[in-house]
């Protein structure tokens, strides 16, 4: 066997932490972003916040100064090949983006001071039934075996489980009978909120029909029709109701009204849901009859280096001034990164105001279509970068939040050779449908043939899945009396 010595070339990419750290940084909410740069924080002695005291209060500033004085630090730099610069796909930004915009001063008065403010928590659907059985007439073991079934209820204020199986599921010492357990569930019953401790959605809305004084209008009719025809009601099979009630169309129309008002989730109050709040990375204004994209100040974190540390590495070039050497390194790549972040998310931003500058004006009805490539190739950017960019971060404008990914849509082909986004589709049916005679509402087939007259050739069951997608009842749900 005769041995050899060949000389191969061969192109490979190699994903350096720094742009591993790059590509992260970019995929990350804004809240993600946050958590992640307090981890960064306090792992790195060379990274802190910006922000110095201004009147009593924060202001972030950027301390540009000291930067430059962190990157001309003489043998700052790790011992080994020096790391390479983030792909040109990240954009470039520098540190006079993150500018000197300072907050309010947020004073607030001495004697307001003294006493700190303490958010009034809601009590559960739980606390709020015990707190009824205390001060109840009822007696002990009763009021123990409601509050066994308060237990036993779910977020909506409905018992799921029958009865039978949550007397097996009791200690057999207690001997519980199941007409005790008949009896707590009628003490439960008769509870704030009416149509707690109900087993199904007719008994839920019966229980708040009997909580009604007995002199209102159609109560008997409204409690007839939950009790006995409240499938004919969710069909919207109007015909049959009348004729079973033995009323006419105001009649109906009344009964139904005061079904409708009625709570079909009692327990839903005291979930205790907490709200999300979105801060926009983007702000969209008309600027002189120009949409232009700009980047929110609340949502750019304020970083620099260190002044004392950098000032040491300064001071010692020796040997054991090299894990804070490397730190420092660490710190100006986040620095970086995170700049790069801002400004291609910038970039990308103002790229679908140029786009969609149509639906900044008029709407949703005139989104145009719009792929993920396009906005690539107009940035010379990489799709999947794009689609990083457009997760997650969203944009203010005169119309509402929006996610950047709200933007990007299908497209359907219209008559005259065009074509016509699925977002400007979904608009169209959603006008149709709200101005639709309720008495003869439009079905998928009409639908599609008015939109075929306008010039867009949707099919039957393409309206289907766009009226579906925006929670639009089908035709025979939405008629009305």
């Amino acid at each position: 066997m005769k041995h050899s010595l060949q000389l191969r070339l061969s192109q490979h990419l190699t994903l350096t932490p720094q742009l591993q750290q790059s590509i992260r940084l970019l995929q990350l909410s804004t809240l993600e972003l946050n958590q992640e740069l307090e981890r960064f924080l306090q792992d790195n002695p060379l990274l802190e916040r910006d922000e110095e005291v201004v009147d009593g209060a924060t202001a972030p500033r950027v301390d540009s100064e000291n930067y430059a004085e962190a990157e001309a630090a003489p043998n700052s730099e790790p011992e080994g090949p020096r790391a390479e610069a983030p792909p040109d796909d990240l954009g470039a930004a520098s540190l006079a983006g993150f500018d000197d915009e300072g907050y309010g001063s947020g004073s607030r008065d001495d004697d307001d001071s003294d006493f700190p403010q303490i958010a009034s928590a809601t009590p559960t659907l739980r606390e709020h039934l015990l707190s009824q059985t205390g001060f109840s007439q009822m007696p002990e073991r009763d009021r123990i075996l409601v509050s066994l079934l308060i237990d036993a209820l779910d977020d909506s204020g409905f018992i799921t489980q029958p009865l039978e199986e949550i007397a097996q599921m009791l200690p057999p010492e207690l001997e519980v009978e199941l007409e005790e357990l008949s009896i707590a569930l009628r003490h439960l019953q008769c509870l704030d909120p009416a149509g707690v401790g109900a087993r199904n959605l007719a008994e839920c809305l019966e229980l708040q029909l009997k909580a009604l004084p007995e002199d209102t209008p159609y109560r008997a009719e409204a409690l007839e029709t939950v009790r006995r025809h409240l499938e004919l009601l969710a069909a919207r099979d109007y015909a049959k109701l009348k004729k079973v009630l033995h009323c006419d169309d105001a009649a109906l129309r009344a009964i139904q009204r005061l079904i409708t008002n009625l709570n079909p989730r009692p327990g839903s109050a005291f979930a205790g849901d907490e709200a999300r709040y979105i801060v926009p990375d983007v702000v969209v204004k008309k600027i002189k009859g120009i949409w232009l994209a700009s980047l929110n100040p609340d949502a750019m974190p304020k970083l620099r280096i260190n002044r004392m540390y950098s000032q040491i590495l300064q001071r010692n070039r020796d040997a054991s001034a090299q894990q804070l050497a490397g730190q420092l390194q660490e710190a100006k790549w986040l620095i970086k990164n995170v700049q790069q972040r801002f400004d291609t998310i910038l970039r990308v931003s103002q790229a679908i105001v140029d786009r969609q500058r149509h639906f900044f004006e008029h709407g949703e009805v005139a989104m145009r279509p719009l792929v993920l490539r396009e906005i690539a190739q107009i940035l010379d950017l990489h799709e999947s970068t794009v689609s990083r960019v457009t997760t997650q971060k969203f944009m203010l404008t005169p119309r509402g939040i929006f996610e950047l990914k709200y933007f990007f849509g299908s497209h359907v082909a219209t008559e005259t050779g065009g074509a016509c986004s699925a977002t400007a589709i979904r608009a169209l049916i959603k006008q149709l449908v709200s101005a639709e005679n309720s008495r003869k509402p439009l079905s998928d087939s009409q639908l599609s043939e008015i939109l075929g007259q306008q010039g867009i050739v949707v099919a039957r069951r393409t309206v289907a899945k766009y009226r579906e997608s925006l929670q639009i009842l089908p035709v025979n749900l939405r008629k009305s009396i």
